[in-house]
C-alpha cells in the first residue's frame, strides 16, 4: 500500500454490459504490455458482437491494438457486429499512425455505432 494510505490504482478497468444484443465493453485505463493479457482475456469471453468504449483509454499500444484487430477481423469473419466508440487520437495515437483508424469502424458515441452496425 503507497505510504499514504490510499489504494493503489489498477492499471485497466474493463465492465461489459448488453444493448439491443451487443455486447458493449467500456475500457478504462492503459492498454499496453501490462495488460494485454487481461485484456485479451476479456475479448475473447465478450463474444463476437462488440462495441468497444475507448472514452476512458489513457493510453494505447501496438500490441492492445493488435489485439483489437484480430477481434474486428474474427467478428467480420462470422458476420457479427464490431465498433468501437469514443476512440481519441491523443491517448491512441497508433491507430492513426498505422492507418487502421481509416479501416476500423470508429463512431463518436454508442448511438452512432448502434445506428450503423444494428
Amino acid at each position: 500500500m503507497p505510504e499514504n494510505g490510499e489504494e493503489p490504482v489498477a492499471a485497466l478497468s474493463l465492465t461489459s454490459s448488453t444493448v439491443n444484443e451487443i455486447t458493449v465493453v467500456r475500457v478504462d485505463g492503459v492498454l499496453d504490455a501490462t495488460t494485454r493479457a487481461q485484456f485479451a482475456d476479456y475479448l475473447a469471453m465478450a463474444g463476437p458482437d462488440l462495441i468497444l468504449d475507448l472514452a476512458g483509454v489513457t493510453f494505447m499500444d501496438s500490441r492492445a491494438l493488435g489485439l483489437i484487430v484480430h477481434h474486428w477481423q474474427t467478428s467480420l469473419a462470422a458476420g457479427a457486429k464490431f465498433a468501437l466508440i469514443g476512440v481519441e487520437y491523443s491517448k491512441s495515437k497508433v491507430m492513426w499512425i498505422t492507418g487502421l483508424a481509416q479501416r476500423l469502424p470508429l463512431y463518436d458515441t454508442l448511438e452512432d455505432a448502434l445506428s450503423a452496425i444494428a
